[in-house]
């Protein structure tokens, strides 16, 4: 099968033999495998596979089931899923856990299928289960016109929370808005710590989900309200912060933080449940949508990368085989 793997820091091309699905995995044939961060990242030696997980990029596809293991029993050869995946998506064939595979909702392209696993299960693990994001809470995403915003933005005020996004450049904020959220500021030309004050009427917001860290991580402090809850699930800006403690105690609150990768197949299928019990009818009926800029052939993924890397895109990027 060609694939794509990572040699000295750059794609490449590459025959890798066809593998056979262990008794709980099935086999697809990849139509379209989404581009993510994380895959950025890995290229790049920042984030090494899990042991045991393929070397070949890629988190998220859709396809055709082609063969299954022997204990697998509610997927069968010829079924059309998207799928998470813990690598190995950069390919004409992946393999993936059967109970991470996920039915195309219906009216749904594969390429708009691919777009879905690793957002969609990332938003719902972090700001539901995790944040426990409620009706009419404040909600402030950073990154909104992201793969990760557009989905956390759409999600949010189908669950009748309030949305509040940060973005650079105004027409991203547009595009956020038009997907649901309430407020957006341009984060180039605003300050979003006064904007926030000024929008919540100084009160702060319940939630924060943030791709930024770094710098980000007082500023978000301060725009809290007392019992809010601050999720970090990635580190654009960096690793490190200087934390004022007095703000976390004297306002009560919750900083977490979380990575899917690495979690075992037990935990992932519990959002994957989740997904298709609460999010697949909202996009069976048109309520959301994953939101796609563009797409690259497979052999052009050093360009998808690069692409990512300029942000000038407004949701996902998805590689076609």
């Amino acid at each position: 099968m060609r694939a794509i793997e990572i040699v000295s820091g750059a794609l490449q091309a590459t025959e890798r033999p066809l593998l056979q699905p262990s008794a709980n995995q099935v086999l697809i044939e990849v139509a379209a495998a989404g581009v993510n961060r994380p895959d950025v990242m890995q290229r790049k030696g920042l984030y090494p596979a899990p042991i045991g997980a393929s070397g070949i990029p890629g988190l998220e596809i859709a396809g055709t089931v082609v063969a299954s293991g022997r204990n697998v029993r509610h997927l069968k050869p010829g079924d059309s899923v998207c799928a998470l995946v813990t690598g190995g998506g950069y390919a004409e064939y992946c393999l993936a856990s059967a109970a991470l595979c996920l039915p195309i909702p219906e009216g749904l392209s594969l390429i708009q299928a691919a777009a879905l696993p690793e957002t969609f299960f990332t938003v719902w693990s972090n700001l539901f289960d995790r944040a426990r994001l409620l009706p009419n809470e404040t909600l402030l995403i950073h990154g909104g016109s992201s793969g990760i915003g557009t989905t956390a933005i759409q999600l949010a005020r189908a669950f009748d929370a309030r949305v509040i996004v940060t973005a650079g450049s105004e027409a991203k904020c547009n595009a956020c808005r038009e997907l649901g959220a309430n407020a957006a500021i341009n984060y180039k030309s605003q300050d979003f710590v006064e904007e926030i004050k000024q929008l919540t009427g100084h009160q702060g917001v319940n939630v924060i989900l943030d791709i930024v860290g770094g710098d980000y991580f007082p500023r978000n402090l301060q725009c809290m309200d007392y019992d809010a809850r601050l999720v970090q699930i990635a580190i654009q800006n960096g690793a490190k912060a200087e934390i004022n403690l007095l703000a976390i105690m004297l306002k009560r609150l919750i900083i977490s933080g979380s990575t899917l990768r690495a979690r075992d197949d037990a935990f992932k299928a519990g959002i994957a449940q989740k997904l298709y019990k609460n999010v697949w009818p909202l996009l069976a009926a048109g309520t959301i949508k994953p939101i796609i800029d563009s797409t690259f052939a497979l052999g052009d993924a050093a360009k998808a990368h690069e692409f990512m890397e300029s942000s000038q895109h407004i949701g996902k990027i998805i590689l076609t085989v």
